[in-house]
């Protein structure tokens, strides 16, 4: 593979294998960002390099790269990290890749806390932690705490933490666990992007997501698909400060019966549409 090849000759290779499985545009993202990341080569310098070789590490990088990539391995996991609201995260197998989506609730958020007078918040199901330190980043004084049931991914979150350079207080809690609630204050945001897909739907999702992403951060019982939901609402009846918010991420085909978990209770509940146009999002508040 690659041998006796130059720059733009592996290049096209490369692209030429990916475009099987991705098609053209997406195989031509991928190839650009492992060519930036392992070469440090943009698509123009390929074209003025085209001649030239390459060495004998770079090449085992791209053609294990290659590999996993023919295997739906995400290029995210590949290279280590991808970009969300506009800064940098590590990603690894035991953390969700972050989706542009979340940014849109992300902004919500930011949005909410600017014009609020107390900025506590808690993000449940933290991941990456992409969620929380986008908004510690954006309001330096919020206090957030973050919490996941994965050990591995509260350490992945709290390095993102201090590669971004914020302080956020990340906590290893089991959120289904209801007397967990007792160790944690009240918050003025409760923001959330919980696992929320029926295990039946693991057919219907692309390769990249269910042989690679973890399942413990995607997926919930088929017979109880909204059971994060419930047990946000329960934790907000006590956790949730007069006149906060309480924000989520949601199944687009569930946005009414998501909702109506929350105004059963009696809360004001907007779904919100993302950029292309599918119902994403509920923001959700009380009156006092």
């Amino acid at each position: 593979m690659f041998a006796n090849m130059m720059i733009k000759e592996i290049y096209q290779d490369f692209l030429q294998q990916l475009k099987g499985l991705y098609g053209t545009g997406e195989a031509t993202a991928i190839t650009n960002m492992v060519f930036e990341n392992f070469c440090n080569l943009r698509k123009s310098d390929i074209i003025t390099k085209e001649n030239e070789p390459v060495d004998d590490k770079t090449l085992k990088d791209l053609q294990l790269a290659l590999s996993r990539l023919l295997n739906y391995e995400p290029v995210q996991y590949i290279i280590g990290k991808a970009w969300f609201y506009n800064l940098a995260f590590e990603v690894n197998k035991d953390v969700l890749i972050p989706r542009p989506e979340t940014e849109e609730l992300v902004l919500e958020a930011i949005n909410f806390l600017q014009t609020h007078a107390t900025k506590n918040v808690i993000d449940i199901g933290t991941g990456s932690g992409c969620i929380p330190i986008s908004i510690k980043k954006n309001i330096t004084n919020t206090e957030v705490i973050a919490i996941d049931v994965s050990d591995a991914a509260i350490a992945v979150a709290k390095r993102n933490g201090i590669a971004n350079e914020v302080n956020i207080d990340f906590r290893n809690i089991d959120f289904l666990i209801e007397e967990n609630y007792n160790a944690l204050p009240k918050f003025d945001l409760i923001i959330s992007n919980p696992p929320y897909i029926p295990e039946e739907e693991k057919t219907i999702l692309d390769k990249n997501v269910t042989l690679h992403e973890p399942h413990i951060a995607l997926f919930v019982p088929q017979n109880d698909a909204l059971i994060f939901y419930k047990k946000i609402a329960l934790f907000a009846d006590t956790h949730l400060n007069e006149n906060g918010k309480i924000m989520v991420e949601i199944h687009e085909n569930l946005a009414k019966e998501t909702a109506a978990i929350f105004t059963e209770k009696k809360y004001v509940v907007e779904i919100k549409k993302d950029m292309q146009g599918k119902e994403r999002m509920l923001i959700i508040y009380r009156y006092p």
